[in-house]
């Protein structure tokens, strides 16, 4: 099984053919409250996830899991079977009831971008999960009549692919959230504006 947690932190797509079903998404909501943007951006960080001791405003983790099918071809090993099941679960403030008109309107700007911003995590995961499903099916090792060399070769393969996805977040919280980068220009409409 594969963890990862992505975030926004409190701080001024190339896609893959694949077999597998796109996953399921779950949106956790938290609850905020506040009248005016800045309050809301407060609450945010009273009240947004914790990842390790930091606040955030959004994050996405994800749970994959596979069922794998072993073969044997002479005293070869083929993996002959491998279908993930990926659950893919964004954070998000929840807007509080009764804001007004021009605080809403400024509200619902800033979510929606975070919630662009989380998508492009999960577009990541999907990609992710297309190539290890890729690297996967069809893996042949010779001479391992008990299936243990495949496993390593396969765990080997799936650290390479792990390993580029967290680049790829990486590289696109690096720039996200960078100075007048696209997080800030929400953190700044929403408390300047509303």
């Amino acid at each position: 099984m594969l963890r990862s947690a992505l975030a926004l932190l409190l701080v001024a797509p190339a896609s893959v053919a694949s077999a597998f079903d796109v996953g399921r998404e779950v949106i956790q909501p938290y609850g905020i409250s506040g009248s005016t943007g800045p309050e809301l951006y407060a609450s945010i960080g009273e009240k947004g996830p914790l990842i390790g001791q930091t606040r955030v405003i959004a994050h996405t983790t994800f749970k994959l899991t596979w069922s794998r099918d072993y073969t044997h071809d002479g005293s070869a090993c083929v993996l002959s079977r491998a279908v993930p099941n990926l659950v893919i679960t964004y954070t998000l403030p929840r807007e509080p009831a009764s804001l007004d008109r021009t605080v809403r309107f400024h509200w619902q700007a800033f979510i929606s971008g975070i919630t662009a911003h989380e998508k492009v995590h999960g577009q990541h995961i999907r990609t992710m999960t297309a190539e290890i499903e890729a690297a996967s099916l069809g893996l042949r090792v010779e001479n391992d009549p008990q299936c243990q060399k495949i496993r390593q070769e396969l765990n080997r393969r799936l650290k390479e692919i792990s390993d580029r996805k967290r680049e790829k977040d990486r590289i696109f919280e690096q720039e996200e959230m960078k100075d007048g980068g696209n997080v800030q220009r929400l953190i700044l409409a929403l408390v300047n504006g509303g």
